[in-house]
Parts: structure tokens; sequence; C-alpha cells
């Protein structure tokens, strides 16, 4: 565990882009599983910052679904032409097209400006499925090293969605109040690791509120998270084991897997986006 987690340490910041890890020789080809690199804490806290303020168990289904940043955009779109489909009724959709998917993908699906977010930054989510797979331990402590920042600097206290408890240093959890129900954080990394600024009030806002109940079970949620002083990644209550080693083969023991019943179909509307939750994508992917 990073010293840095509970000392705090001097970060300069620069925003997240490709440019930036490409000149540091980081770029990250193809499949986060091909990726040998090895990133710097400082990557790390980087690479995290934007989703590091998301509530555990939502974290923890983003950083298992960047490792198949292959299905990715295709998840976005499934996600955004059936957006109008929320809680019972899009879990019941999932599995009647038989959505060809990882799990830890198909989780996502009620969070369409998550999935909108990781697409449209394909290069980034790379990196971070790459480490995720080859550093997860130092990943948890980059998260670690950020929601300390925030919570220094006055940000990430409790609200009305989520809960902030410190079970010790590195140990910084984000519960959500409902489990049933998520609200994604929205805010710049710029803003919330740095020391407030006169005249700048905004930190953190929040999406709409998404219903993630007993119908998402077999996804895992209810049951994903992490234990920090270990350094596991719990997804379904099972502790996460994929890595670049056995990714072609893992298969992560699920209490009641999603059910394929053949070739994936489309048994529903197609919609776009509403110009109002589109513009809120936008904002969010940023």
């Amino acid at each position: 565990m990073r010293e840095a987690i509970s000392t705090g340490r001097n970060f300069k910041w620069r925003r997240l882009g490709l440019a930036g890890l490409v000149c540091a020789g980081l770029f990250v080809p193809d499949t986060p599983a091909k990726a040998q690199v090895q990133f710097s804490a400082q990557q790390l806290d980087d690479l995290v910052s934007r989703i590091a303020l998301y509530p555990d168990p939502l974290l923890a289904q983003v950083l298992t679904a960047s490792t198949y940043s292959e299905q990715i955009g295709e998840a976005a779109q499934w996600a955004e032409q059936h957006s109008y489909l929320s809680g019972d009724g899009l879990a019941a959709a999932i599995q009647q097209d038989n959505l060809p998917w990882d799990p830890s993908v198909q989780a996502l699906l009620p969070f369409p400006s998550v999935l909108d977010m990781m697409a449209g930054n394909i290069f980034w989510t790379r990196q971070l499925g790459g480490a995720v797979l080859g550093q997860r331990g130092e990943v948890m402590d980059a998260v670690q090293v950020m929601r300390q920042k925030a919570r220094d600097f006055g940000y990430l206290q409790d609200n009305g969605q989520y809960r902030v408890m410190n079970g010790g240093p590195g140990q910084i959890q984000i519960m959500p109040v409902d489990p049933g129900f998520y609200c994604v954080p929205v805010y710049d990394p710029l803003i919330v690791f740095g020391r407030p600024r006169v005249g700048l009030a905004v930190g953190i806002s929040f999406g709409p509120r998404i219903a993630v109940g007993a119908a998402f079970a077999p996804w895992g949620w209810g049951r994903s998270g992490f234990e920090w002083r270990s350094h596991s990644l719990l997804v379904d209550g099972h502790a996460w084991a994929r890595t670049r080693e056995n990714h072609e083969i893992y298969r992560h023991p699920y209490v009641r897997p999603p059910h394929i019943a053949g070739p994936r179909v489309e048994r529903h509307e197609l919609r776009p986006a509403r110009p109002e939750r589109r513009s809120g994508r936008e904002e969010h992917r940023r």
C-alpha cells in the first residue's frame, strides 16, 4: 500500500488524454490483455481519476468491464438504443436478446453514460483494463489516493446519494444510501482533487437515479465491491481473478450467471437517446 494513501503527496495535474500516455511510451494496442506496459504510481493516479469517486459496487463493475474493452463499443450502442428501458424491464431485455458480452460488460448496460464515456475514450479504457489485469493492487491504491485527496479538500463527503466511510488508511468506501439505486457522480478531476479556489464552488454532481435491484443479481449487483486491505476486487461475492496470464480461459464464478439461450437477437424497439440524455452523456465523457 502506497505511503501516499495516508500521508498525501504533491500531485501535478494534467488532463487525461491519449497524447500524454503515447509520449510516455504507454500506448496500449488492441486489447488490455495484450498490454505488457507497467504504469507508474503517478500514471495510475491519472488513469483512475475520472472514476475514483464512483461508488464501490459501480467502480468494481467498471474495472472488470474495462478488461473487455473490445466489447464496450457494441454494448454502449445497445445501451443507447434501449435507454427507454429501466429496472426489471431492462434486465429482462438483456436476457431476451442473448447478448454475447461478458457479464461485467452487461452489468453496465443500466448506465449508458458510463458505457458512452468508456467507448468514447477507448484508449483510456484499454489502458485501464491493462492496469487492472497486471497491476490490480496498485490500481486500488491509486483509487484510495484520489479519494483521500477529494476527502481532504472537502469534496468527498456524505450526501443524499452516498455514504462515505473511512475504515482506516487506504480504506475509504463509497456506498449508496439505497443499494437498489445508483446515481453516477459527475465531476472535473482538476477541481475535486485540487485545493478549492475562491469563487469556484462546483464539486460533484449526480446523474439521474438508476434502478439496479434484485433483477440484476445475475450480473453481480448487490454483491460486488472491494476488500481494500487485501486488495481484493469482488464480483458477486467472489474475488475476481482475471489476469494477463489467464485472460483467455478465465470464467468468473457468478452465483446465477446470465443465461444465453442462442445467438444474439433483437426483440425490442430501437430508439435513439433523448436529446437531454445525449447532452448529459457528452458532459460525462469529457
